[in-house]
């Protein structure tokens, strides 16, 4: 049998779009003599589709659209679809999230999801109730398909970390004994999860001895990633296809010769540049800005966040503006400016001495004296953060932040200031991870992707003198980041327990840690949950990030 895999790249709620989107690749399947087309989770709406799910109008142009690709369809092929199906009462949720036939006959639902998933950005059982199962389609030439949708792959408790509670859709499978089972999936990317994927995979298909198909959704919507990276696997669990990391993509699977793919692994370096490159794109495209701008202060948080504009949009579609202060030193500016010309950026300077005079000025009277300390720290990012925000405006431009998740856990960062902007691109990197991207990109072992991506190949892009410079905000004379917070080694080491771990500041002394750094550091994360409140949204990159699936309160114990 003759499969497409879909991997398909759906903006949230454009049903007419994504139909299109669906019936090219149908199309472009046709012509590969393809019997069966599979499209992701909820590929007519875009995943997720949060409350747009709970409007009325939206199920039916679903419906309008599933009839629209019935019409359209011309031949005897069969195509699956994601989608979200009415439940036959009244009750609440009133949906079932749902796989769709679809042929030139009608279309039907076939199959629900049966383990939704309410943790971390998901919160499926807001909008669906869970799918009965197993879940089987009987094609006319008699081959049976096992279908699972997303999560009700993940049911192995000796691979993965938690598992949800209810039932066991591979399980299930088993007495019917499919000849292939398919996922379709729309799995947010993060560093460990590639391999995780591959390995719940395969032990599903040893387990119910038949091949495999994982169909996941690509593209960025909103703070979430997702990354494609399609394969499927044999009966033995062993990768037979894999399709593209980061981009849409259709390929046409032979079930009747099945040959192992050489599969190069791609440096975990690599998938991360590349999925945040993918999230400023699709962030930009699908919300209609064509330009961005950042500050740049010749430190490697704006530098990398450069870079990465830079891949996504293209040079001409990405402008600087440095803004140096009195205490802005003459390597730094220097560094921007080298910066901008080997990514062939614009870059515009506008000194803030003068602004800066003026605030001391008005608020000499109100404060009884000139703005001292971090006020007078504060105040230089405040008018930073007010330029970039005019310019912005005036040139219809995406403003992106350059600020780390380091930064953004501890507070080291200033409201209406340095997080101004409509995307923080590096808010989900810890400053170690920075660090170890900007060599990565410098270095060898990048220059295919540089190329790919059409920055240049050759030579430096973030350059030595900014990756070894020492952190530093130039908000004072002689000032580095290490006068006010830890070694990042050090810091990030606890973030990661604190955040990713949810270890308690009692579980990470036991462990070795300084407890008064423990004690310090505990008190930093609490008290800038207001901050983070109020930031812009970030890149999800990592198992927890700062966003949606950050749920802590501002006011409590």
């Amino acid at each position: 049998m003759r499969i497409a895999l879909a991997q398909l790249n759906p903006v949230v709620g454009d049903f007419e779009g994504n139909a299109k989107q669906i019936l090219d690749a149908v199309r472009s399947a046709e012509e590969q003599a393809a019997e069966l087309v599979l499209t992701p989770e909820l590929s007519l709406w875009g995943y997720p589709p949060r409350d747009q799910l709970l409007e009325p109008s939206r199920i039916q142009q679903q419906e309008a659209m599933l009839q629209w690709l019935v019409n359209q369809l011309s031949s005897s092929i069969t195509l699956l679809v994601g989608a979200a199906l009415p439940a036959a009462d009244n009750r609440s949720p009133r949906l079932l999230n749902g796989v769709v036939l679809v042929n030139r006959l009608g279309w039907r639902p076939i199959a629900h999801k049966q383990l939704l998933p309410s943790y971390d950005v998901f919160d499926e059982r807001r909008y669906f109730r869970p799918g009965d199962g197993p879940c089987l389609l009987t094609l006319p030439d008699g081959k049976r398909l096992g279908l699972t949708i997303c999560e009700d792959l993940w049911v192995d408790d000796g691979l993965q970390r938690e598992r949800l509670a209810g039932p066991d859709p591979i399980d299930q499978l088993m007495p019917e004994q499919p000849d292939l089972v398919i996922n379709l999936a729309a799995s947010p990317f993060d560093a460990a999860k590639p391999a995780l994927r591959q390995q719940l995979a395969a032990a599903a298909a040893r387990r119910l001895n038949c091949p495999l198909i994982y169909l996941n959704q690509v593209g960025g919507n909103d703070e979430l990633v997702f990354d494609g990276a399609s394969f499927v696997v044999g009966a033995d669990g062993v990768v037979q296809l894999e399709l593209p990391v980061c981009e849409d993509h259709l390929v046409v699977w032979d079930s009747d010769q099945p040959a192992p793919a050489r599969v190069q692994p791609m440096d975990p370096l690599e998938r991360l540049f590349r999925a945040l490159v993918l999230g400023v794109r699709d962030y930009a495209q699908k919300c209609g800005f064509k330009k961005a701008l950042l500050g740049l202060s010749g430190g490697i948080d704006s530098a990398l966040v450069a870079v990465i504009a830079t891949a996504a949009l293209g040079k001409e579609a990405v402008a600087t503006l440095l803004m140096p202060s009195p205490w802005s030193s003459a390597g730094s500016i220097d560094d921007a400016l080298a910066l901008a010309e080997r990514l062939g950026l614009q870059a515009n300077t506008v000194p803030i001495a003068g602004l800066m005079e003026g605030y001391d000025n008005a608020l000499t009277a109100p404060l009884g004296e000139v703005p001292q300390g971090v006020t007078a720290e504060n105040l230089q990012s405040r008018i930073r953060g007010t330029l970039l925000m005019a310019v912005a405006n005036q040139q219809g431009q995406l403003l992106l932040t350059t600020g780390n998740k380091s930064e953004l856990a501890v507070g080291y960062c200033t409201l209406y200031g340095d997080m101004n902007g409509g995307l923080a691109v590096i808010g989900d990197l810890y400053k170690t991870s920075v660090f170890a991207l900007c060599d990565w990109l410098d270095s060898q072992a990048a220059q295919g992707c540089r190329q790919s991506l059409g920055l240049p190949k050759q030579g430096e892009l973030v350059g030595e003198a900014i990756r070894r410079k020492p952190p530093s905000a130039e908000l004072r004379p002689n000032q580095k980041d290490s006068d006010s917070l830890p070694d990042y080694d050090a810091l990030d080491a606890l973030l990661k327990g604190l955040i990713q771990e949810r270890h308690s500041g009692e579980a990470l002394v036991a462990a070795g840690h300084d407890p008064a750094l423990v004690e310090r550091v505990e008190r930093l994360l609490k008290r800038a949950e207001f901050k983070r409140r109020q930031a812009a949204p970030l890149l999800k990159v990592s198992p927890q990030a700062f966003g949606s699936g950050w749920r802590l309160p501002i006011a409590a114990a």
